[in-house]
């Protein structure tokens, strides 16, 4: 079953597409809200799959709705202007239907966002299984070809066309630069400085200006680069007060 939620500012219209989604065998309506503000609430309450979504509603419209979110459901914006469909695809949104929507219509949207949801969780399982089998990389220093394993790896900093790398008993110099590096490196090391890429398992505390890492290494990070690990690592890892 994939969890759904419908929002539309209109009774009548909430209640046709009610009706259309309950016939769906796959789909689990967990709510039904007449408002984006409404339905932020829902979202940040319940696990949401699929989001069913009027565009042209007061306060929030649907497609800042989908702005304002950090992990986005699949949305599939039901609407009767055609003017907001560009914004709808540009937004990554799986399906733009046009009312009044067809029982038909809206299967075929379900459908495209079941398929949507489960290729993405297949990538998902591929990248995590290659993380596991694959968690080590090969360079050449002048001793020879040298195995690492990213892991051990503390942070990375620029020298021109070279690269230092450090860990926490030595440093390797490479003939690769940090641009390069960038593109080669999986999803735990980020770019966090012009000179520097660090590895976010490594971190031990963030202040203002500064990354402090493993083995009393600090390193400087732009304003940038902060609110990015703050967004998209350390807020996700971050322990709340209250649990929702």
């Amino acid at each position: 079953m994939y969890n759904c939620l419908i929002v539309d500012d209109n009774e009548i219209e909430r209640d046709a597409i009610t009706m259309h989604i309950n016939k769906i065998p796959s789909l689990n309506i967990v709510s039904i809200c007449k408002d984006g503000i409404e339905a932020i609430d829902v979202i940040n309450n319940k696990q949401i799959d699929i989001i069913f979504s009027d565009i042209d509603m007061p306060e929030l419209s649907g497609t800042a709705l989908l702005k304002t979110l950090k992990n986005k459901p699949v949305f599939i914006f039901i609407t009767s202007y055609n003017q907001y469909a560009a914004e709808s695809f540009d937004l990554d949104a799986i399906d733009f239907v046009v009312k009044p929507a067809t029982f038909e219509r809206l299967l075929k949207s379900a459908n495209k966002a079941i398929e949507y949801i489960e290729l993405r969780k297949s990538a998902q399982k591929i990248q995590s299984d290659i993380r596991e089998e694959d968690d080590y990389f090969f360079f050449r220093e002048t001793k020879g070809i040298t195995k690492l394993k990213y892991n051990d790896v503390i942070y990375i900093e620029s020298m021109g066309d070279f690269s230092k790398i450090y860990t926490s008993g030595e440093k390797h110099i490479i003939l690769v630069g940090l641009k390069n590096l960038e593109k080669q490196l999986p999803n735990q090391f980020m770019r966090v400085h012009k000179q520097y890429i660090i590895n976010v398992n490594r971190i031990s505390t963030l202040t203002a200006h500064e990354l402090h890492l493993e083995n009393n290494f600090i390193v400087p990070i732009s304003a940038t680069a902060k609110q990015e690990l703050l967004e998209n690592v350390i807020d996700k890892k971050t322990l709340s007060r209250f649990k929702k």
